[in-house]
């Protein structure tokens, strides 16, 4: 396994039903608090979260098939509902009967759809700038990664989705290390068939596949109004807009929010202080909870 800055965890691997290897990173002891990232990232998004939690609590982190060090298949599916189901068997093999949940980016989409469907198991709930509902929003640098044939060129060919992530996802400029850290688990066209596939399967009309699994998830939001949530929000996401903000914050109102005006989509790596001093109370709470 190569070596990544920041990143001293020796991964673990899950066998999907299908036959595939998933990698995650499980490192501590304690409540559980799994952190399910989105696209074009993989568990380094969390690296810095897992070395601050790792002492008092258990930091599970899988990196969804296709991704980071998790086997990268050309065809498999990679829709929204294939996704819910390896994380579902990771943490039935596992034996997460309890959990603080943590998501960024699909991660909402993905972790949400787990814990909507086991909402006993869910003790509290981490957002990060994603969305675990449809919207008719989608920034056009994304939506030119989705055109036929020009897509997958872009991509897949140009790495021109994980490599600008690098410098389009943050307000702080990345170290030439952490940059590495980011791209090196995509670095040819066979291993970036995950990140064109995310992008294909953004569902904004009711024809595509993924949009009645996107629906169900919506609506089992409803079943976590319960739980605590805490909101962490980068204020420059281009992506993941105030639009968003404002959207979990009407679903969720009882949440306790936090807004970084100078942050961008990858929050952890431009506010990391700040949503590290929030999170130990907000885990105390929900540990009481």
């Amino acid at each position: 396994m190569p070596t990544f800055a920041e990143y001293p965890f020796t991964p673990q691997n899950f066998v999907t039903t299908d036959g595939h290897r998933l990698s995650y990173v499980d490192e501590g002891s304690g409540l559980p608090v799994v952190m399910v990232h989105g696209n074009p990232s993989w568990s380094y998004l969390y690296r810095n979260v897992i070395a601050a939690l790792r002492r008092n609590y258990r930091c599970i982190v899988p990196d969804h098939l296709g991704c980071g060090l998790s086997d990268k298949p050309q065809d498999w599916y990679y829709r929204l509902e294939n996704h819910i189901d390896n994380f579902t068997a990771l943490l039935d093999h596992l034996h997460i009967e309890r959990c603080i949940l943590v998501v960024h980016d699909w991660g909402g989409a993905i972790g949400m759809g787990w814990a909507g469907r086991h909402p006993e198991r869910v003790a509290g709930l981490v957002v990060l700038n994603t969305a675990a509902f449809r919207s008719s929003q989608l920034a056009l640098r994304i939506a030119v990664c989705r055109w036929p044939l020009l897509g997958a060129l872009l991509v897949r060919g140009l790495n021109g989705f994980a490599w600008p992530a690098t410098f389009m996802a943050v307000c702080k400029k990345m170290r030439p290390e952490i940059k590495a850290g980011f791209l090196t688990p995509y670095n040819s066209w066979a291993n970036r068939v995950a990140v064109h596939r995310f992008v294909q399967d953004i569902p904004m009309q009711p024809h595509h596949p993924s949009w009645n699994t996107l629906v169900e998830v919506e609506n089992s939001l409803e079943r976590l109004q319960d739980k605590p949530m805490l909101i962490c929000w980068g204020g420059l996401d281009f992506c993941f807009n105030d639009h968003f903000y404002g959207e979990w914050r009407r679903r969720f109102p009882q949440a306790e929010s936090h807004y970084f005006p100078k942050a961008g989509h990858y929050v952890l790596e431009d506010a990391l202080a700040e949503v590290l001093d929030l999170l130990p109370g907000f885990l105390g709470r929900c540990n009481e909870h």
